[in-house]
């Protein structure tokens, strides 16, 4: 393996994901509740996106998971301590919507026919299911203590 570069991000990277085409890099920074978007060609930073959640302090809204949609669309961002997913047009670079959800989501996780999300919830141990054509949080399902990641196989 060989490093070929040194991107600047914010304060705490948790997660990184590549656009559906491959020509982005998107890297959530935790801590600063940022996501930086680079070119890959160039390694330039093309975009950054400052989230927002209105009656949360700054300090409270804290990106980790990124999960892009098959068509390039959308990219759906677990913000942590804020209790919300928020997905973002991937053109502009802009938040088209919240979705409340369980405490402290860390990663989300497309269906296999583009039309729910799930988002894993830390500290109220459960998922929570986003029916995106309807644009709304449809159930929350216990699942334990701590789920951290969620995938969703064929």
């Amino acid at each position: 393996l060989e490093l070929i570069d040194n991107l600047l991000v914010d304060t705490r990277p948790r997660a990184a994901a590549f656009s559906v085409d491959g020509k982005q890099l998107w890297v959530s920074s935790e801590i600063r509740g940022t996501v930086t978007v680079f070119d890959t060609a160039t390694r330039a930073q093309t975009g950054k996106i400052e989230f927002e959640v209105p009656g949360i302090r700054r300090e409270g809204v804290q990106a980790v998971g990124i999960e892009m949609s098959r068509d390039g669309a959308s990219a759906y961002v677990a913000l942590g301590p804020a209790n919300r997913i928020a997905e973002v047009d991937t053109k502009t670079f802009t938040v088209r919507r919240l979705y409340l959800v369980g405490q402290r989501p860390w990663h989300v996780a497309l269906s296999d026919d583009q039309k729910q999300l799930i988002s894993a919830n830390g500290n109220s141990g459960d998922i929570s299911f986003i029916d995106l054509e309807n644009q709304e949080v449809v159930k929350s399902l216990p699942v334990g203590r701590g789920p951290w990641g969620v995938v969703i196989g064929p």
